[in-house]
């Protein structure tokens, strides 16, 4: 290869990565993200941001919440609220009646439809 040709090819835009390849990344940071939500314990809570950063990722606390939306089943999305201590759902919603009382369940308190974070915070 001649000496243009060489620097040349140093600024050609390369191939971006496959639909396949970047499916594969995002199915792996996926199950990262719903591995380590697997690990907060019962009658605890963590934040969107904090899974985020614990998988990894930190940046990515919307993605936890998208990874959460299409979660199986046994995944326990409702020991996860945002950093306000709030659930993120409307207050007049079936999803958030349906957090809160799975973590009243769990034995998890709520003052003025807040989370004592000093107290339920889970930091992994």
């Amino acid at each position: 290869m001649t000496a243009a040709l060489k620097f040349i090819s140093r600024f050609a835009i390369k191939k971006p990565p496959s639909l396949d390849t970047q499916n594969n990344q995002a199915n792996e940071k996926a199950q990262i993200i719903l591995a380590t939500v697997q690990q907060i314990p019962f009658g605890q809570v963590s934040t969107y941001g904090q899974i985020a950063r614990a998988a990894g990722l930190p940046g990515y606390a919307r993605y936890v919440g998208s990874c959460l939306k299409n979660s199986p089943a046994n995944t326990p999305w409702h020991r996860v609220i945002n950093q306000q201590g709030k659930i993120s759902f409307a207050a007049a919603s079936e999803q958030y009646q349906q957090q809160k009382q799975r973590l009243e369940s769990e034995g998890v308190a709520f003052h003025n439809d807040r989370i004592n974070l000093k107290r339920y915070l889970w930091c992994p």
